[in-house]
């Protein structure tokens, strides 16, 4: 279905979405950054720092295991079969990994989102609240339009459960994007102007400066954590992904999915941001 005009923040350089039907505005040549927080992106972030590929693959497929034995990659299993030297969508496995160079991950959200924006022809990045400085900072040097996708979660009925987390990484993205910007990308302009945040994207931002002040009485671990996500992770023994996805900054490399997915290539380190 086409979306109608008035949706699409025509004029905006960098614009904000949310989940798989937001994703489908990117447009040609444009950037998309993935914010998948709790955990997708927070997994290929920490396996960005560790030098390992994570070929994202979409949920709904049942040939994960056959994907990767035909590119030489770990499968990753579902958080239920967790086990030693096991992997799964937890960011912690990707840490403690050993021996691992490439992982196929799917998700329903994420790696979803990510395999469809990359198959539409858009670069992609991962983006989350460990690496949204690296990763705006980079995405604005390209000089080109920037799409942040929130990915949200799923209600039962399968429709899209929008996820503060993912607004406060998208916002952190999108933050560090406007710093960038001469303008600091605010700037009333017309349309087709670079430097633009959407109205959506400066929503995005102001939520994330929001919860930075909060954080800096609670912290980001107690944040996240009382966020229905969070709580939902905690409850089921997944408490490590909480306090990993609350490293604020902790990583400065930007994964991006680079080459053909037919071929097997999937997120790697982007080079330096020029």
């Amino acid at each position: 279905m086409t979306p109608d005009a008035g949706h699409t923040q025509a004029g905006a350089r960098v614009r904000f979405e949310w989940g798989r039907a937001g994703a489908a505005l990117i447009r040609p040549g444009e950037i998309a950054v993935v914010v998948d927080v709790l955990s997708f992106s927070t997994a290929v972030s920490v396996a960005a720092d560790r030098g390992i590929t994570v070929l994202p693959y979409p949920w709904a497929r049942a040939d994960a295991a056959e994907y990767a034995l035909r590119h030489d990659a770990e499968p990753a299993v579902h958080r239920d079969e967790a086990g030693p030297g096991r992997i799964t969508l937890a960011p912690g496995s990707l840490r403690s990994a050993e021996g691992v160079r490439r992982v196929v991950l799917p998700s329903p959200n994420g790696a979803t989102i990510s395999f469809s924006l990359h198959s539409a022809g858009a670069q992609v990045l991962a983006g989350c609240l460990r690496n949204a400085t690296a990763v705006g900072r980079w995405a604005a040097s390209r000089g080109v339009g920037i799409l942040v996708v929130a990915a949200g979660e799923r209600w039962p009925d399968d429709s899209l459960r929008p996820a503060v987390e993912d607004l406060w990484g998208a916002g952190a993205v999108i933050a560090a994007v406007a710093e960038a910007l001469p303008d600091g990308g605010g700037a009333a302009a017309s349309a087709g102007a670079p430097g633009v945040c959407s109205p959506e994207a400066r929503v995005a931002r102001a939520a994330f400066l929001e919860a930075r002040a909060a954080a800096d009485d609670a912290g980001w671990p107690a944040l996240l954590a009382d966020l229905a996500s969070g709580r939902e992770l905690v409850a089921a023994g997944h408490a490590e992904d909480v306090r990993i996805a609350a490293e604020v900054g902790g990583s400065d490399v930007v994964p991006l999915l680079a080459g053909a997915l037919a071929e097997g290539h999937g997120f790697v380190p982007a080079d330096p941001f020029r």
